[in-house]
């Protein structure tokens, strides 16, 4: 049974990676209903959020059918990121979770995410002091180390355990890589089979299947596995994971009918949460992803962006419905295209 302090995880648990611009709540509600054991916030400006910036702000919002659920903080100054810590302890997440794996140079460059990979000293006094003023568990996420010449895990994962961190997930990646190139889990696994390491270790990196997730939990024997973009538009990946776990057989695709209900929740869980207006814009970035494989789609994707118009979407999604009922999906390539990695800004 994979526990963090007293939040029971299950066996084996899938967690939904923090992505900016992407795992907001109306997305981790599709996620939670398909199978999500455990999710984050995306991630959060530690100086945003001690200066009540709005952006900041509003990613504190969970909701209770999300649980359990932690936020996420990502900062170069201590203070500020202990700041930021009670702040997000107040909002009332399960845990909190430090980011020191974001790779992009706007954040690595000036000192945080994965910038902390080049100074382990001051990660694991950032961490310490996180620990020491907040009551609620703190996680981490991080990645193999700056580049090949200097992966630190090993190091970073004691380090980091030794303050009083109860989780650790690993995106099996250098920060130089970013998103390019194969995630080695070797590393994770050198660092799950370290003696001396007795907190939950989770694997991120190009998991796209419940083939692949299975083959990965059996070879490198991490407690639990995080998935990212093969989670956008495919919520299904997680049910679809858990369902070759235990039967060793793969589910049948999501079906049109499925796909349009997983789409409705979403669209109208979007303007619950941000509005009409801006959760109309928000939600076009997912339509593709959800309908991928549908053959002449475009047609019905540019109204449905192009359109601001609530009653209008859903009489689309009405359309879309009828026309493609008798396409059997596995019949089409229904795999989703990612967005562009550096969108995801982890």
């Amino acid at each position: 049974m994979v526990k963090i302090g007293n939040i029971n995880l299950g066996d084996f648990p899938l967690l939904l990676a923090p992505m900016e611009d992407v795992s907001d709540p109306p997305f981790r509600a599709v996620c939670k209903d398909n199978g999500a054991d455990l999710m984050y916030t995306e991630f959060i400006s530690a100086e945003g959020l001690i200066r009540d910036a709005a952006k900041s702000v509003q990613k504190l919002d969970i909701f209770g059918v999300e649980r359990p659920i932690g936020i996420q903080l990502f900062g170069s100054d201590i203070d500020s990121m202990v700041q930021a810590a009670e702040i997000a302890e107040a909002a009332g997440p399960d845990l909190i979770d430090i980011n020191f794996g974001c790779p992009v140079k706007k954040v690595a460059c000036k000192g945080a995410g994965a910038g902390l990979l080049q100074d382990l000293p001051k990660m694991q006094k950032m961490t310490e002091e996180i620990v020491k003023r907040v009551k609620l568990p703190v996680t981490v996420k991080t990645r193999l180390g700056w580049d090949n010449e200097s992966i630190n895990i090993m190091e970073a994962a004691q380090r980091l355990q030794d303050i009083g961190i109860q989780a650790l997930a690993i995106h099996a990646r250098t920060r130089v890589q970013l998103y390019k190139g194969h995630s080695d889990w070797s590393w994770i696994a050198k660092v799950k089979e370290m003696p001396t390491i007795n907190i939950p270790i989770f694997g991120n990196g190009d998991i796209d299947s419940p083939q692949k997730a299975l083959e990965y939990r059996n070879r490198f024997g991490v407690d639990g596995i995080m998935i990212g973009r093969a989670s956008i538009g495919y919520p299904w990946v997680f049910r679809e994971i858990k369902h070759y776990f235990a039967h060793k057989e793969l589910m049948a695709p999501p079906t049109i009918d499925e796909r349009i209900a997983v789409t409705l929740k979403h669209f109208n869980e979007s303007i619950r949460w941000k509005g009409e207006v801006l959760g109309i814009i928000e939600m076009r970035r997912h339509y593709n992803n959800y309908f991928k494989g549908y053959p002449d789609f475009k047609p019905y994707r540019m109204r449905l962006v192009e359109s601001m118009d609530k009653n209008e979407i859903l009489q689309t999604l009405q359309e879309v419905s009828e026309v493609y009922k008798n396409i059997q999906p596995e019949h089409l390539n229904i795999h989703p295209e990612p967005l562009p990695a550096v969108a995801l800004a982890y």
